[in-house]
């Protein structure tokens, strides 16, 4: 193997969600993965802690994101409008990833454990959101109502997503949801 390789990161990426879709995540080991990417384990170290994390490690980008966008939303916007901007701004990035989200998806649908780590992920997401909202002014419960809000509205969306037929995109779909929240809440 060579020192040096381009991208490595996104080809161990690549080796770990074939070898999971072929084998599964439990029978599938870190050098396996490295094997198939054309690495060392020593490599794929550098990049991720565990096999875990091949399927997280994008977490703190994504909420750096959507706190940026919360935190950069005008003045005048109502909180849940800033989220939603911030929920859209996330579903074109996973839009311009679809495949690797879907086959992503499915990994950790199939295992309970990374389920669980999935919805770790996304209440972690909801208090770095309320957390941009206090910064921004508004009080509790609003800050961490709308940030748990606009969480289960990304995740009903998102899994809209996975499941569409019709292949909508995901900001259309988490405008949706926010939509048929907005009008539970009113009572229509």
């Amino acid at each position: 193997m060579s020192r040096w390789e381009p991208n490595a990161r996104g080809r161990l990426e690549q080796a770990a969600l074939d070898l999971y879709g072929e084998r599964g995540f439990e029978q599938t080991t870190v050098a396996e993965i490295a094997q198939r990417a054309g690495l060392t384990e020593r490599t794929f170290f550098r990049y991720f802690a565990d096999k875990r994390e091949v399927l997280f490690s994008g977490a703190g980008t994504l909420q750096e994101m959507l706190v940026n966008t919360v935190a950069s939303a005008p003045d005048s916007a109502a909180p849940i409008d800033a989220v939603a901007a911030a929920l859209e701004a996330a579903g074109t990035l996973f839009q311009e990833r679809r495949e690797y989200s879907l086959r992503r998806q499915s990994v950790i649908a199939a295992h309970a454990e990374l389920e669980e780590r999935e919805l770790i992920k996304l209440a972690s997401l909801a208090s770095a959101l309320a957390d941009t909202l206090r910064r921004r002014g508004v009080k509790d419960p609003a800050a961490s109502l709308t940030a748990e809000a606009g969480i289960a509205v990304f995740k009903v969306a998102f899994e809209r997503w996975v499941d569409e037929t019709n292949q909508r995109d995901l900001p259309q779909l988490i405008r949706e949801s926010l939509d048929e929240l907005k009008a539970v809440t009113a009572g229509k």
